[in-house]
């Protein structure tokens, strides 16, 4: 379906969106939706493993921190431990979603990718556009994204110039996005808004909007560099605007929280929040991800300790 190509910038920013209701939901939706037998705590997890991009973005990153890196997200769990869980899986091979790497290491996770004949199942994700800031000027965030898709990323996690946001200038903003859509090609596009820095729900929602009505095939909350990363209030604002723009376009939009997801409970938290707001249609890769670089072994090690419980 093609996506309108026009958005009412004025009424836009209108737009006013209530802090102390949106807080106050996210307590609601947690306290309706418990998950805490057993088995739904399994699935819930093993759900969240699948839906993970697992990443490195450390200035040190080598060739073989991010094999391991592949590797590890091909085989996300201990072959003992996979097997137990088994029953749970629906028959599936368990492996994350997507690994994440800056544009230099693009070509490291391809060829271990490959070699492990993954190239068609596990997602190379590449963050661009002057990753964290995205303060550099277009054409070499344009130049950037070309390049990190030739080297064989399937995906590109850009950046907002949040100075666009922060001045209202949502025309520049459009345009900037629409023109790192063209640059990806045939990679999906997730557009990271830095809500830690966009100050208010207002400006999330605008950006959102703004990004999908420009071809973002995901929003994304934050680079995971700022102080203030992803929340659930800023999700909730994030899946309104997904909903309300599938509502309006018929185009279904991922979301992908990153930064500050750190234990079990806050993965549980996402999927429930997701679920609950956008349905369990998008509870697949295609439309969610985590972004996260030690929420795996965190899961890990619950999962082995649950099962020792038992």
């Amino acid at each position: 379906m093609t996506v309108p190509q026009k958005i009412d910038f004025k009424s836009l920013s209108k737009m006013n969106i209530n802090k102390i209701s949106v807080d106050s939901q996210i307590n609601i939706i947690l306290k309706n939706n418990p998950v805490f037998k057993k088995n739904s705590v399994d699935a819930w997890l093993l759900r969240a493993v699948s839906l993970i991009d697992l990443t490195t973005l450390a200035g040190d990153d080598t060739e073989s921190n991010v094999t391991r890196l592949c590797i590890k997200a091909a085989n996300p769990l201990p072959t003992r431990l996979s097997d137990e869980l088994e029953k749970l899986r629906e028959n599936e091979s368990l492996r994350t979603a997507a690994v994440c790497v800056y544009p230099s290491r693009v070509k490291n996770a391809y060829k271990t990718i490959k070699r492990m004949e993954l190239t068609d199942t596990l997602q190379i994700a590449a963050v661009a556009t002057g990753f964290p800031s995205g303060l550099y000027p277009l054409k070499t965030r344009l130049e950037e994204i070309a390049l990190t898709v030739a080297e064989g990323a399937t995906e590109i996690d850009v950046v907002l110039d949040r100075s666009l946001v922060l001045t209202g200038q949502w025309e520049v903003l459009f345009k900037e996005v629409e023109e790192m859509k063209k640059s990806c090609g045939p990679a999906h596009m997730k557009v990271i808004l830095g809500v830690g820095e966009l100050g208010t729900y207002e400006n999330v929602y605008k950006a959102s909007m703004v990004s999908m009505y420009a071809g973002a095939d995901f929003i994304k909350t934050s680079t995971g560099k700022e102080a203030v990363n992803a929340t659930l209030p800023v999700g909730l604002v994030m899946c309104r605007a997904i909903r309300y723009f599938y509502q309006e376009t018929g185009k279904k939009v991922g979301l992908k929280p990153a930064g500050g997801i750190k234990t079990p409970q806050d993965a549980v938290n996402w999927l429930v929040l997701v679920h609950t707001e956008l349905g369990a249609e998008w509870l697949t890769p295609k439309l969610f991800r985590i972004g996260a670089s030690s929420l795996l072994d965190v899961i890990e090690n619950f999962l082995t300790k649950y099962e020792s419980s038992g």
